[in-house]
């Protein structure tokens, strides 16, 4: 079961988008890594791109990728 703070976070807009974020970055990880390992050892770069990515976002606060989908989310009505 849901925890109230996870339920209420859930609903708001930035958690659909942190939910995405996450989803994302799991689903980048675990594919290059797959690939990495049963095609060509240069897809290891995808992961490599992922983390990257997570290390700038928690020293900067900037992720291109949550840009992108504050465009693609429509904005909340209240």
């Amino acid at each position: 079961t849901a925890t109230p703070d996870t339920a209420s976070c859930v609903s708001t807009t930035a958690g659909k988008k942190q939910r995405i974020l996450f989803l994302l970055a799991g689903t980048f990880t675990v594919t290059g890594t797959a690939l990495a390992a049963s095609v060509n050892l240069w897809f290891a770069l995808i992961p490599a791109a992922v983390g990257a990515n997570q290390l700038l976002m928690s020293a900067v606060g900037w992720c291109p990728m949550s840009k992108l989908l504050d465009r693609i989310l429509p904005a909340p009505t209240f």
